[in-house]
């Protein structure tokens, strides 16, 4: 059965960080009590990053926090933009949320029981027998990984529709207390972000019909410690390896084709790769593995740029910017997340789009 994409939509926080801005906090929390900040420093120009936003204003950032108003501030904020982006994607599908059959809920930054589309249910306006599939841990990858699952149960029945939202409160994890090289790197390029979309078996009426193919994963073993979290006391700290844009030289190439093979498909019937954009360097190892002309992900750098490393949602910008730009034909998404893992999902978009 073919599975559409409906409506896709994005929301930021209403708080916007400027990498400059950013970069000077960050000096007057860690400068005085990390030797190594100035050096490391260097990150926040060459993110390639130029804005962030976040659910908390910038001052928040200068209080020690514990895990109490961490997970209040990510159950307030999450809240806020899960109806943001949720609305938005039913009013480009043309849906009412009384018609919503299963919402899948995607996110790694903070916990909720229940779980956010029960916060949000009567806000949202959702049946009472509504389907409830929330996902937790999948960080990066959880934006491909969510559709693939979205995309698995429209398939269990013909004509069902589903709503996936992807939310991420990345900023929220800020640490000083930990002074370790992966928080200086996380402040340097995460920020906050929400995406959703709306699938179902049934042809759009009008516009393209942009259809999901199945999903496809690669595990690597014994690579838990590149990318999650650590927890303790104070909340969630990151794990962020330095390897992961040499991994990803050396290791994602085969991964895509694997993928590639398992979908049906070839490199030379990819028209477009959309991308999780890691970070600048992980763009360009990406670009290098997959033997693209250097640039061509262009849209995974303007997302980087204008909103940051927002982990899940992140390749859902992107994929909304490739689509508004009319791109057509054969494409695939892909991320990479904690696990070790690689997730892919392909997308054909249909040539009225153009």
């Amino acid at each position: 059965m073919s599975i559409f994409l409906h409506g896709l939509s994005t929301a930021l926080p209403k708080y916007c960080l400027t990498q400059d801005e950013v970069r000077e906090r960050a000096g007057v929390i860690f400068g005085g009590k990390y030797p190594q900040f100035d050096r490391l420093s260097r990150s926040f120009a060459t993110a390639g990053i130029d804005r962030r936003y976040s659910v908390v204003p910038i001052d928040w950032f200068s209080d020690e926090h514990g895990w109490v108003d961490r997970n209040m501030a990510f159950i307030e904020g999450a809240k806020a933009m899960f109806l943001d982006a949720a609305n938005a994607a039913l009013l480009d599908a043309g849906w009412q949320s009384d018609e919503v059959d299963c919402v899948v809920t995607v996110s790694s930054t903070g916990i909720a029981t229940p779980t956010l589309e029960a916060q949000v249910f009567s806000e949202m306006g959702f049946r009472d027998d509504i389907m409830r599939v929330p996902l937790f841990g999948l960080g990066c990858a959880g934006g491909v990984t969510g559709l693939s699952v979205a995309r698995s149960l429209a398939n269990g029945q013909q004509g069902a529709k589903v709503l996936l939202v992807v939310i991420e409160t990345c900023s929220l994890s800020f640490r000083a207390d930990r002074l370790q090289k992966a928080d200086i790197i996380a402040t340097a390029l995460f920020g906050d972000g929400s995406a959703a979309a709306c699938l179902c078996s049934d042809a759009p009426v009008e516009g393209a019909a942009i259809a999901l193919g199945r999903g496809f994963q690669k595990m690597w073993p014994d690579t838990l410690e590149i990318m999650g979290w650590d927890v303790d006391e104070a909340g969630f700290g990151v794990v962020f390896d330095r390897s992961i844009p040499n991994f990803v030289t050396a290791e994602f190439a085969a991964a895509t084709q694997a993928a590639l093979t398992n979908t049906g498909l070839s490199h030379e019937q990819i028209d477009r790769y959309v991308c999780h954009p890691g970070g600048a360097k992980v763009v360009e190892a990406i670009e290098g593995a997959l033997h693209l002309p250097q640039g061509s992900l262009d849209a995974e750098r303007e997302t980087l740029r204008e909103a940051g490393n927002m982990s899940a949602p992140t390749v859902l910008f992107v994929l909304k910017t490739v689509l508004e730009a009319g791109n057509t034909g054969q494409m695939m998404a892909c991320a990479l997340g904690p696990g070790f893992t690689a997730s892919y999902l392909p997308v054909h978009v249909s040539a009225e789009a153009a």
